[in-house]
């Protein structure tokens, strides 16, 4: 065998080995990049899974409290209709008992300047006093009544407030699994697709403020307790008309208030009403009255 036969067989040898080198070195390469293909393809299956997952439920979310807005906002149209109604009946009960508190007025008026032998006219003041009792006790439950039904109201509209929070809640949830998989997806070149907007949220109900009445101020210069009675320093000529309702006060202190029964020129009396029990809060003269607290 000659020498160049023999370079020739080394110089095959080293090509074989270095070849051989190169195929192992590719076939591991090929078999590494393998692996992480499917473990990243395992990775966007199971993102893909999570979204659809987290799609149904806020679907079933949404739908479910879409119902009971529905349900929540028919509740809160008949609770509205139930505090017209109950306003109503406020209004004419207040009126009735003003009425009922004038004729007993007029007829204690009447009792002093008669003898003590007019029976008739005495049975009739405590008809009268019986009356006003009677509207009293009617015009507390009613606004009892009042004041549930604006309770329930203020629930409702707090469970609604709730559930929009809910579903605000799962609105991010949703986004943030969304830009998990668009991370995922952006390393094969590609992109999530955004769904369409969710219809905004309807904001809570409002209550509208109360009207504000005419704003008159006085004091009560005189007060007889024993015939739940007080006379005010102000009368028609300052705008004090029967009916009016005064708040008495004393250093910003709520007292009770003044029902006007019959209005002078420059003074003017009325009934009293929404008396404490504590001799410390009594009204008495010096104290102010108002029509706005």
């Amino acid at each position: 065998m000659s020498t160049l036969t023999k370079v020739l067989i080394v110089l095959l040898t080293i090509a074989s080995i270095f070849l051989c080198g190169i195929v192992v070195t590719y076939v591991a390469s090929a078999e590494n990049f393998k692996e992480k293909y499917d473990t990243a393809s395992r990775q966007l299956r199971t993102a893909r899974q999570n979204e659809d997952t987290a799609t149904d439920q806020f679907n079933e979310l949404k739908k479910r409290t879409d119902e009971e807005k529905l349900k929540l906002s028919g509740d809160i149209g008949a609770l509205q209709q139930q505090v017209t109604a109950l306003k109503a009946n406020l209004t004419k009960i207040e009126i009735e008992r003003d009425t009922a508190l004038r004729k007993e007025g007029n007829w204690a008026s009447i009792t002093k300047e008669l003898t003590a032998t007019n029976d008739n006219q005495r049975q009739l003041l405590e008809n009268a006093l019986d009356g006003q009792k009677n509207l009293n006790a009617e015009l507390i439950k009613e606004r009892k009544q009042l004041d549930d039904a604006t309770a329930a109201l203020l629930e409702k509209s707090a469970i609604i407030a709730q559930l929009e929070g809910k579903l605000k809640g799962m609105i991010e949830d949703n986004a943030l699994l969304q830009n998990t998989l668009d991370k995922y997806l952006r390393q094969y070149g590609k992109a999530f697709a955004q769904p369409s907007p969710v219809t905004k949220v309807r904001e809570a109900v409002q209550i509208a403020p109360p009207v504000t009445d005419i704003d008159l101020k006085g004091s009560l210069t005189a007060v007889d307790l024993k015939n739940h009675l007080a006379e005010l320093s102000i009368g028609a000529a300052d705008g004090v008309k029967e009916g009016m309702r005064f708040h008495t006060t004393r250093e910003s202190k709520f007292v009770c208030d003044v029902v006007i029964l019959e209005v002078e020129p420059d003074k003017s009396v009325g009934w009293l009403e929404l008396l404490q029990e504590q001799p410390q809060n009594q009204p008495r003269a010096g104290d102010v009255v108002s029509t706005n607290l």
